[in-house]
């Protein structure tokens, strides 16, 4: 902003200063039109960069289906599988690679960490005073007691974290010091040794175990330190929190998961055509237009997109086969129960249809608008940025001959007052030399 400065003539009584500051916004005028410019330019760039992102996300749903590059030779969105399991108390959850099929067993035994407990004087020494032999998971380990005391035997134990956590507990029959493993399973089996009174496993280290069959006639155990089996069958996890017979766990195809992501595909897909129509769109009562009013680039983003849904897949036809179409206002639809139907009457063949047809066509309209080097819309964003960069220069430019144009019109004017300062002490003093002219009326 160029100040107008303050150069009131005293001897004209003009108001100079306003007399600049008018001439100065008639001066700025290419200046103001530049910053329009950018203003206009911004807004196009932040259309552009809006849609980009619409590309962008519609890019991500459709590579669900189609592998990115040659490193993915299957996408998981075809393998995904779910688990489901008859019994609430055991819980199961595929993952990409599982096998489809189903397992019944029988949760025999559950993983506990073992509990030792030993009655001790709740003041006094509760050692024999050579401190304690702590045994975890076969490892023998000394530590030393500083305070005999049952609190000060849990103490030194905790502080050693070997594997066991003691605590001190009173009950109404007198101090009980309790040592608790910190695993589970038959493995972190701990002994105690040192105290001046008896231990008591009061729950003993167990694995949990999982029956299928009769081990007797062909059937077997599986066994697990945790209540997590991980190698029962191939990427399935099951957790089991209490005994139970007959369970069984089912691995099916996620269809469900399929469909989901086919929503969210021609959501993404509405979501870009749908902004792309409210920058380009033209009120005819207002006569304006959004910031993208015309413009090639994003008309061309809709057309070949709502194209690659019209035009099919040579050889397999329309999309509508399994759910997919453009509906008279030119939105996608999807039928969730039709993609369903096609996909369990013929699994390969819709995934031909969605991965080398709608995904992949979608996917390569994406990938052209937002590529990161040569993409239309990058290419469009960057351009803009170029143009404002440009524009801003020109601005500073003018702020500068502003600047001195003010400063040429201040001196003008105080050169003006000073002249119109001189010529009035002129006229005062002409007029006073006439006034001092003697008197010819009398002749």
């Amino acid at each position: 902003m160029v100040s107008t400065g303050a150069v009131d003539g005293l001897i004209s009584g003009m108001s100079t200063s306003a007399v600049i500051a008018q001439l100065m916004q008639l001066e700025a005028m290419p200046q103001t039109n530049l910053k329009n410019q950018v203003s206009k330019e911004n807004l196009t760039i932040s259309a552009y960069q809006a849609i980009n992102s619409r590309m962008a996300a519609l890019k991500t749903a459709a590579e669900a289906f189609t592998p990115p590059n040659s490193l993915t030779p299957t996408n998981p969105t075809w393998q995904a599988v779910k688990a489901t399991s008859s019994a609430t108390s055991v819980t199961a959850t595929a993952t990409t690679g599982a096998t489809v099929g189903s397992l019944t067993f029988d949760v025999t035994a559950l993983a506990k960490a073992q509990v030792t407990t030993a009655n001790v004087a709740a003041t006094g020494p509760v050692t024999t005073g050579s401190g304690l032999d702590l045994t975890v998971a076969g490892t023998l380990t000394h530590v030393n007691i500083t305070t005999d005391t049952a609190q000060g035997v849990a103490d030194a134990v905790n502080a050693a974290k070997l594997g066991v956590t003691a605590a001190v507990v009173t009950t109404s029959t007198g101090t009980v010091l309790q040592f608790s493993g910190d695993k589970t399973g038959a493995a972190n089996t701990f002994t105690v040794a040192g105290l001046s009174s008896p231990t008591t496993n009061m729950t003993a280290a167990t694995d949990a175990k999982i029956t299928i069959g009769d081990p007797a006639a062909g059937g077997y155990v599986v066994t697990s330190a945790t209540n997590t089996f991980s190698n029962v069958l191939k990427n399935v996890t099951l957790n089991v929190s209490q005994l139970a017979t007959g369970v069984t766990v089912n691995v099916t195809s996620d269809q469900d998961s399929m469909a989901d992501k086919m929503q969210a595909l021609v959501d993404a897909a509405n979501g870009a055509v749908a902004l792309i129509g409210t920058y380009t769109s033209y009120n005819s009562s207002t006569k304006s237009g959004g910031a993208l009013t015309g413009d090639y680039t994003v008309r061309q983003l809709r057309d070949n997109t709502m194209s690659s849904v019209s035009s099919g897949l040579s050889g397999y036809g329309s999309f509508k086969q399994f759910g997919v179409q453009l509906d008279k206002s030119g939105k996608l639809t999807f039928d969730r129960s039709a993609f369903l139907v096609a996909y369990n009457a013929d699994p390969a063949k819709v995934q031909n249809g969605v991965a080398n047809g709608l995904a992949k066509s979608l996917d390569t309209v994406a990938v052209a608008a937002t590529d990161f080097v040569s993409g239309s819309l990058t290419t469009a964003i960057q351009s803009g940025n170029n143009q404002v960069s440009d524009l801003t220069k020109r601005i500073s430019d003018w702020d500068t001959r502003l600047q001195l144009r003010q400063k040429m019109l201040q001196r003008q004017f105080a050169a003006m007052e000073s002249a119109l300062g001189t010529l009035k002490n002129q006229s005062t003093w002409l007029a006073g030399q006439i006034a001092g002219l003697p008197s010819t009326s009398g002749k």
